[in-house]
């Protein structure tokens, strides 16, 4: 990684898991990172473990439930006062029971795609005051591998006839991949310098598994969740790998997915990897943008051409 000095980034999440390893390392190469959680004491918390690593790391904690408009708008409006450099769009949920966010979304993908898509955009004029070394400003969203078994259901989107918990985290996950690769042609038309790019973990252990047995209320499936992290899965710290190169190569290009280079992209070390048909489908990428800005108001004026 190189020197971040100057950088000024948001890592969504960033209070355990990915998110939280993501800051830490971006905090240790430089960077002065805002942690955007739902919870600011679980983030202060987070900031004093960090600082036990990296004394001098520049951290500051902003509260963001990417669940609530409302809540990502007020985060926006505060943290977007300033230049961005880098955005990491890595907070999500995984797989739980059908829930809805605050504005009536199924909660997958109103916070996986929706609060996320929102907070890139209104984000956006202050990334676009921003850059970092190697090129212009970076978004980086997180996928998943599942997200080659996700299909976006025009006629359902919300899960309202129908609602698998990971159908929807399926079909959340590929809305990402098609975000962004979205997000960097409209960059390109209308000629902004900005650089959208994916990662993907490979299987790591986080608290992400742990959420939807949890929410079932099922030992089993918990006992099975983490069992699964620590016999198969790698550690957390190493599934950030393919987001850090994301967002700090000064090689990577637009619309560049990274995920973990070991057998079926399940752990080692960060390169390149394809992506299903279904994410590089262009008509599906228009759709789901402009359905994403009647749904959520946000209008991204400055990729108007």
């Amino acid at each position: 990684m190189p020197d971040l000095d100057g950088v000024r980034a948001v890592v969504t999440g960033a209070n355990s898991g990915l998110g939280f390893h993501t800051a830490l390392e971006l905090a240790r190469h430089g960077a002065s990172v805002v942690l955007a959680v739902r919870d600011e004491a679980r983030g202060a918390d987070a900031v004093e473990r960090m600082l036990q690593q990296v004394p001098v790391a520049r951290l500051e904690v902003s509260a963001l439930d990417l669940a609530d408009l409302a809540s990502v708008r007020a985060f926006a409006g505060t943290v977007g006062r300033e230049p961005l450099d880098l955005l990491v769009n890595n907070a999500g949920v995984m797989a739980i029971p059908h829930r809805l966010t605050a504005d009536g979304f199924e909660m997958q993908f109103g916070t996986n795609h929706l609060g996320h898509f929102a907070l890139t955009g209104l984000l956006l004029p202050a990334l676009l005051k921003g850059s970092v070394p190697g090129g212009p400003p970076r978004v980086v969203t997180l996928s998943s591998m599942i997200h080659r078994r996700g299909r976006l259901d025009r006629q359902d989107l919300m899960g309202e006839r129908a609602y698998s918990p990971w159908g929807a985290y399926g079909q959340s996950k590929l809305a990402n991949l098609l975000f962004m690769r979205d997000l960097q042609r409209r960059a390109d038309a209308a000629g902004v310098p900005l650089l959208s790019l994916g990662a993907h973990p490979g299987y790591a252990a986080t608290n992400l598994q742990l959420a939807g047995p949890r929410m079932r209320r099922s030992r089993l499936r918990e006992s099975v969740a983490r069992l699964g992290n620590v016999v198969l899965a790698q550690p957390a710290a190493h599934g950030a790998w393919p987001v850090l190169r994301a967002a700090t190569d000064p090689d990577a290009k637009g619309g560049d997915y990274y995920g973990p280079g070991g057998f079926a992209e399940q752990r080692g070390h960060p390169v390149r990897v394809g992506m299903s048909p279904q994410a590089r489908d262009d008509a599906d990428a228009s759709w789901l943008w402009e359905r994403s800005v009647e749904l959520t108001g946000v209008r991204y004026e400055a990729l108007t051409p």
